[in-house]
């Protein structure tokens, strides 16, 4: 092999383990913690050590995490030019950045949405929530995340319908408490997103920010917070009393994410907000501790 042929594979390499790992980022694993609301109906219906509802609920965590990273790619796609004018996104998103071309995700994509037409066989009701969570993105992506108002509750609703896939998958109704206390905290959540891209960004960077101000969806928020607290606490009190010593961990998680993002200017994204913050990561395992141990049978009383 003569010399120039060598260049030129090395210089072929670098450009194909970059396109590798930018084919990764663009999946966004990280984002998969978001799917762990899946797992919510497992725990609270106490299936937790039922072998078979445990690998069911994994099987759906695993192909709405797919799902998840289709509707990425599709947003990224559609949000190529903006994205450029993000001050972060512009560095860290493959496709606006260059690191991906578009040809090769879509390629991605079709293999994405192949693996979820297996789904079909294996979990159709999971897949059916999906093909709605799908679809709603899909909306998302073209029209409602121009729309004030309708794009927070539309970024909310995919927390529900994670919720959703969760019952389908251990065949288990899904409560009006945990389906009305999951849309507030999503909604806390989108809503701190949006103030946090305002904060941030110029507002040529997402045309919707320039609907909103900083001081409404502080209300929004507080709105949003004040009714997950409520509405977990009316639950707890409820039909779950022997899980009372949560509550103070679910008012801290609320107080401690709220400070991130406005004393740290930080929770654009709550899953990095979450891996970054070790006060917020550990309210969350000692909540879900703490959960376990109130429902597992004959622990907690």
């Amino acid at each position: 092999m003569n010399s120039n042929t060598s260049d030129k594979l090395d210089a072929a390499n670098p450009q194909k383990s970059s396109a590798l790992l930018g084919l990764i980022k663009l999946m966004r694993p990280h984002q998969w913690l978001k799917n762990t609301f899946v797992f919510a109906p497992l725990m609270f219906t106490g299936l937790f050590l039922d072998v078979v509802a445990i690998s069911e609920a994994l099987i759906a965590f695993v192909l709405f995490s797919i799902a998840a990273s289709a509707t990425y790619i599709v947003n990224d796609l559609q949000d190529i030019e903006s994205d450029r004018l993000h001050p972060v996104k512009s560095k860290k998103r493959p496709l606006a950045s260059g690191q991906v071309l578009p040809a090769q995700a879509k390629m991605l994509l079709a293999v994405l949405y192949a693996v979820l037409l297996i789904g079909f066989v294996v979990q159709p009701m999971v897949m059916a929530v999906i093909i709605a969570y799908l679809l709603l993105n899909v909306a998302y992506s073209f029209y409602l995340k121009h729309q004030p108002v309708l794009d927070i509750f539309t970024i909310a609703s995919g927390f529900v319908l994670r919720v959703y896939a969760g019952a389908m998958a251990i065949s288990v109704p899904v409560s009006s408490w945990m389906f009305v206390t999951t849309l507030c905290l999503a909604l806390y959540l989108a809503a701190i997103k949006r103030r946090q891209e305002l904060m941030q960004t110029t507002q040529q960077g997402r045309e919707v920010l320039a609907k909103y101000s900083v001081a409404l969806i502080d209300r929004y928020a507080e709105m949003s917070a004040t009714g997950a607290l409520l509405f977990y606490s009316l639950f707890v009190m409820n039909a779950r009393p022997e899980m009372v010593m949560t509550i103070p961990f679910v008012l801290f998680g609320l107080f401690r994410y709220w400070y991130i993002s406005e004393a740290l200017g930080k929770g654009e994204s709550p899953t990095e907000a979450l891996i970054a913050d070790k006060q917020l990561l550990l309210t969350v395992i000692a909540w879900i501790g703490t959960c376990l141990w109130a429902l597992w049978p004959q622990g907690g009383a």
